[in-house]
């Protein structure tokens, strides 16, 4: 028992900064008097240009060994079934309205990669990096098919067209094509792709924080409630069963149980306004998740790793 508070509080230590960058944006959002459309129009800067030219950047400058890292796919895709799984579930225990059940249900199989990124960072450095771009290369682009889906199927809009127009998964389709035919790019697009993504992260934590929201929290308790259990709780469970099942071991080991743990994804707001969803109950989902991630995150990697 020891041993695993020292674990949780070394690996709490580690993470320190960035959940503090969070607090941050929340502090700026709720003392300083900058404008909403400042916080809006700063997340979607991220989400259309800063974070795609991160994932570019990250996927096309991996060697794409895939064998060695199947099994590491065979586990992320494992445990988003699961998740995919108990969000259908969700929805048969605590029947919510469609439109509410379709915006809801990506937050618990979505992860937010901003803290992702910055955890392996901390952890193993350039090279938990690399190994995490490759899961997420594959992952990025599965999970935010299924969120679209969902929400394309409620609002009847074109599933299509909606994943072809989404910047995650064109960047990180496009780094994967450059990566496999070793296409080179000119010096000065490397440059901007490296200072972009040296933004990436740093305002994409703040605008998390910024993001945070829970007005709608006591309307949608049992919904925020259920989706935080099966994000934090279900999924990394899932994902520490599946890898020790499969062999995985190392980086890649550290990888599937990272990206299980995270908080979901900061953009299922973004996704579910632009497509017609419930906005507020989808925010203060991601702000529970940030909040109860502080404690679950550590506490997982204490355990495992």
């Amino acid at each position: 028992m020891a041993r695993l508070i020292f674990s949780m509080l070394a690996i709490a230590l580690i993470l320190l900064p960035d959940f503090s960058l969070i607090l941050l944006g929340l502090l700026l959002r709720r003392r300083f008097a900058y404008p909403a459309e400042f916080w809006g129009h700063l997340e979607r800067l991220v989400y259309y240009l800063m974070f795609p030219a991160l994932l570019f950047r990250a996927v096309s400058r991996t060697e794409l060994d895939i064998a060695p890292a199947l099994d590491m796919f065979i586990a992320g895709f494992g445990f988003s079934l699961v998740g995919i799984a108990l969000g259908v579930l969700g929805r048969w225990l605590l029947k919510p309205d469609g439109r509410v059940f379709a915006s809801c249900v990506q937050t618990g199989f979505r992860f937010n990669t901003y803290i992702g990124l910055a955890v392996v960072d901390r952890l193993s450095g350039h090279a938990g990096i690399a190994s995490f771009a490759v899961l997420i290369g594959v992952m990025v682009p599965w999970v935010n098919a299924v969120s679209v889906w969902f929400l394309a199927r409620q609002g009847g809009a074109s599933v299509w067209r909606e994943l072809a127009k989404n910047p995650l998964i064109v960047a990180t389709l496009s780094g994967f094509i450059v990566s496999l035919f070793g296409l080179p790019l000119p010096g000065e697009v490397n440059h901007v792709l490296d200072l972009l993504a040296a933004a990436a992260l740093p305002l994409g934590l703040l605008s998390v924080g910024a993001g945070l929201r829970a007005e709608g929290l006591r309307a949608s308790l049992p919904l925020v409630n259920y989706f935080t259990f099966v994000k934090l709780v279900a999924l990394p469970a899932a994902a520490w069963g599946l890898a020790l099942l499969l062999g995985l071991k190392g980086l890649y080991f550290q990888s599937v149980l990272v990206l299980a743990a995270l908080p979901t994804a900061s953009s299922a707001y973004i996704l579910a306004v632009r497509m017609g969803g419930d906005g507020r109950t989808v925010a203060t989902i991601i702000t529970v998740n940030v909040f109860v991630a502080m404690v679950t995150l550590p506490l997982w990697l204490g355990l495992a790793l």
